[in-house]
């Protein structure tokens, strides 16, 4: 049995806001450095948050 949808929309909750930013941003971040070292691919990726904190990957091969 798999997930259900999510309606992909603005969170209005602050907190719940900012705790689905925390982990999808470390899903994304995996998923680069997954696709990086499968496909041989040079990857960079910024992530800016909303409170201007600064999130960078960059593969260095």
């Amino acid at each position: 049995m798999g997930r259900g949808k999510i309606m992909i929309k603005r969170i209005e909750n602050d907190t719940a806001r900012q705790v689905t930013f925390c982990k999808r941003r470390g899903g994304l971040l995996k998923k680069a450095c997954e696709l990086s070292v499968m496909c041989d691919a040079e990857i960079a990726l910024i992530v800016f948050s909303p409170r201007g904190r600064v999130y960078e990957f960059a593969n260095n091969e």
